[in-house]
């Protein structure tokens, strides 16, 4: 088997920054989150960068994280220390972007779109696996038995999550309308 044709563990250190995105990325969306409805209901002031009549949106700062992120680990020669703050800036700016996922599809939505929340909920179950499961090749009887009791919770998580989605469609008429008297 060719080095190719086989799925490599990550390189030693890469579990500790996988499960490093996973934490800056959980923690920039419930923030963002916060912050957006925060602003919205005016409990606190409008922190919203406009430039030219134009809002900002965070998705934006996202991609120039991401792009600054790659262009460091590509063309500078980091130190341990710049390799931690990339990791940490990769989580932020994938949080930032992919919040706002709803708005790549449709551009001019809704800021809580479905597609959005469902963008971020992959993205973390990815992230997540990647730091946090042992690696393939190490995977006995009991890690089978693990994952399909896993999906079987999953699969229970998304039928309750239905369940929620109808609750939320009795309830998006008032966070749209929050939406609408938000700063622009």
């Amino acid at each position: 088997m060719t080095n190719r044709s086989r799925i490599r563990d990550l390189e030693p250190g890469g579990r500790h920054r996988a499960r490093l995105v996973f934490l800056t990325f959980l923690l920039t969306f419930i923030t963002s989150r916060v912050v957006t409805f925060l602003i919205m209901a005016h409990r606190i002031p409008d922190l919203y960068l406009h430039l030219g009549g134009t809002h900002v949106h965070h998705l934006n700062y996202g991609i120039v994280l991401l792009a600054g992120v790659g262009a460091y680990l590509l063309f500078a020669h980091g130190s341990e220390r710049g390799t931690t703050l990339a990791t940490l800036g990769y989580g932020v700016g994938l949080a930032l972007t992919f919040d706002e996922f709803g708005m790549w599809l449709h551009l001019g939505g809704s800021y809580w779109q479905r597609a959005s929340f469902d963008a971020i909920i992959v993205l973390a179950a990815l992230l997540g696996l990647l730091g946090f499961a042992p690696p393939f090749r190490a995977w006995r009887p009991r890690h089978i038995a693990t994952a399909l009791v896993t999906l079987g919770a999953a699969l229970v998580f998304y039928l309750m999550l239905v369940e929620s989605f109808r609750f939320v469609a009795r309830v998006e008429p008032r966070f749209e309308q929050l939406e609408r008297g938000a700063p622009p």
